[in-house]
């Protein structure tokens, strides 16, 4: 889902940087979930809270984002690879 948020803000950029700049996004989210300051404990308690802040910091989640935004990255090469083959 980060990886299309960020390929419709910035359209005309290589797929490589829109998959760093999701890394870099899903990264950030997750670790700012070791940050346990009172403020940010009662913003997660709200519903835009949890689902933008999360939870609690996992391991597995900085894999399954990895892994989801290099499937996006590898479908959306290989989409357009074809379609450009077709065009051609």
């Amino acid at each position: 889902m980060i990886y299309s948020l960020v390929r419709i803000f910035l359209p005309f950029k290589d797929a490589l940087v829109i998959a760093f700049l999701s890394l870099l996004i899903c990264y950030g989210i997750e670790f700012l979930q070791l940050y346990q300051a009172e403020w940010i404990i009662e913003l997660r308690k709200t519903i835009f809270g949890r689902y933008v802040l999360g939870q609690g910091f996992l391991w597995s989640d900085i894999l399954a984002y990895t892994f989801g935004i290099l499937f996006v990255f590898m479908i959306e090469k290989i989409t357009l690879k074809y379609l450009n083959q077709k065009s051609a």
